[in-house]
């Protein structure tokens, strides 16, 4: 009888060894299906897949090969914050005067103090609300201390982080448009303009700059732009350097009517000083000079006032950082993932710099075990095509991170699922696939979770780089080996 019970369990053992190999065999061939494709003649295609329960690789290509993860490196940054800053953590904004207050005449110089709080005054982030609503609670708290005039300016201090906004090794083509935009220590309305266009009416005839809102002080356009085909979509780049005001915009915009794109503001601290400036006179008849600066700009001239004390009158604090993942995670913004990275730098070291941030992102993953040779990190959000990582060291830290839901916020249901993607055909449940797509020129790739139908879950990296063929197509081609991934397991 025992003899016939341990047969069994053998043949049991067996049958379940099989039905693994013949899973992972299917999964092996669509991930060999994809590598051997004509367009990956050239490529780098990494690929993991991790067992989150034992931590172990069930399938991969080039795992350890360091490939650009576009925005995908957002996972890291994101889930990072959440564990070292903890999900409650909001950025604070003060309102500050020095000097007097003498019979409703502010005898010195109003403040906004800014400390890396990317959704201030955000039109992007529906709870915000915009610009009017920060700027009216400004405008209360300088009325309630009696203020009716101010004699010296208002500067915009958004010194708490580095002068650079932008990442260093970021395309020129990106900095010009809000996508990247970069971090101040004081931001406002997500440091981003929509520049409307009215478009052509055919190929011979150019779209012109309708209107610029909001408005940006002394923005100055030069219109390079052509009418490409109709419904051609959004080609128009906008090309200019942070902190400078000449705008350079080339590329095409399609036939039609109407078109708005976004632009970066060039020097984010000054655009709040100059909005506040504008509501006090026009919403609140406050009087003032007109003086707007920033603090960055008086200490280079060495005219900030010495051994003076600033009174804070108002402090606005942001969401709590569990809404700021979210919308940065789902909608792929970089601003917030930069703001991130220099927050977690000013935790870790006091330092509001990229560096700093970098340095304790990758010094907190060390210690978790997840070793940094070939991951080279030049930013918070991606964008820079120096980053570059492997995909079994970004599929082992979604691991990680899924494992210890307190410490990392349950970070899994910041990720959208493919169902609300409205993607991955073919899927059998794509309620259980979680994916971050991350692409930018000749890099495309996805990273996240995948719930299998016995509820294995596990994490994935698929990355690929320097392809043929349109990026559209691979992306298809991903999707399609997740689809295999999602219904063979």
């Amino acid at each position: 009888m025992k003899n016939h019970l341990f047969v069994l369990l053998l043949l049991t053992s067996a049958l379940s060894c099989s039905l693994i190999q013949a899973q992972n065999m299917a999964i092996d061939q669509a991930i060999q299906k994809l590598a051997g494709h004509s367009d990956m003649k050239y490529a780098s295609l990494g690929v993991c897949l991790v067992d989150v329960a034992t931590n172990k690789v069930i399938a991969s290509h080039n795992p350890d090969l360091s490939v650009i993860p576009a925005s995908t490196m957002k996972v890291i940054t994101t889930a990072t914050a959440l564990s070292i800053l903890g999900p409650d953590y909001q950025f604070k904004t003060e309102l500050l005067y020095d000097g007097a207050i003498e019979n409703g005449v502010l005898k010195g110089n109003l403040y906004i103090k800014g400390y890396g709080d990317p959704t201030l005054g955000s039109d992007q982030l529906a709870e915000m609300g915009g610009m009017d609503p920060i700027l009216e609670a400004f405008a209360n708290a300088i009325k309630e201390k009696g203020i009716k005039q101010i004699e010296g300016k208002i500067v915009g201090d958004g010194t708490h982080f580095e002068s650079s906004v932008s990442g260093e090794s970021w395309a020129w083509n990106d900095i010009g448009n809000y996508y990247g935009a970069g971090v101040s220590g004081l931001n406002f309305h997500e440091n981003l303009y929509h520049l409307t266009f009215k478009l052509g009416s055919n190929l011979n005839s150019p779209p012109t700059i309708k209107s610029v809102k909001p408005t940006v002080p002394n923005l100055f356009f030069i219109n390079e732009l052509t009418s490409g085909e109709k419904n051609s979509g959004d080609n128009a780049y906008i090309y200019g350097a942070p902190r400078t005001y000449e705008r350079f915009i080339r590329g095409t915009l399609p036939i039609g009517k109407e078109y708005t794109i976004k632009g970066a503001i060039p020097d984010p601290a000054y655009f709040m000083a100059h909005s506040l400036h504008a509501y006090l006179r026009e919403k609140h008849r406050i009087k003032t000079p007109g003086l707007t600066t920033t603090q960055l700009e008086m200490d280079r001239a060495n005219n900030s006032p010495k051994g003076t004390n600033k009174t804070t009158i108002y402090t606005h604090q942001s969401p709590k950082l569990t809404k700021i993942v979210d919308r940065a995670v789902k909608k792929s913004v970089n601003l917030y993932c930069e703001s991130l990275l220099k927050a977690i730098g000013v935790k870790q070291s006091g330092k509001g710099t990229s560096l700093a941030g970098i340095e304790a992102i990758q010094t907190f993953w060390e210690e978790r075990g997840v070793k940094t040779d070939g991951w080279f990190m030049e930013d918070g959000s991606g964008l820079s095509p120096r980053n570059s990582i492997t995909a079994k060291k970004l599929a082992t830290i979604l691991a990680k991170v899924e494992k210890d839901k307190i410490k990392f916020a349950n970070f899994r249901s910041y990720i959208s699922t493919a169902k609300q993607y409205g993607t991955l055909k073919g899927a059998r449940n794509p309620e259980n696939v979680w994916m971050k797509s991350g692409s930018m020129g000749r890099v495309r790739g996805y990273s996240g979770y995948i719930k299998t139908k016995k509820g294995q879950l596990l994490a994935y990296a698929l990355l690929a780089n320097n392809y043929q063929g349109k990026g559209s197509t691979m992306s298809l081609r991903l999707k399609e080996l997740l689809t295999t991934i999602s219904n063979e397991n």
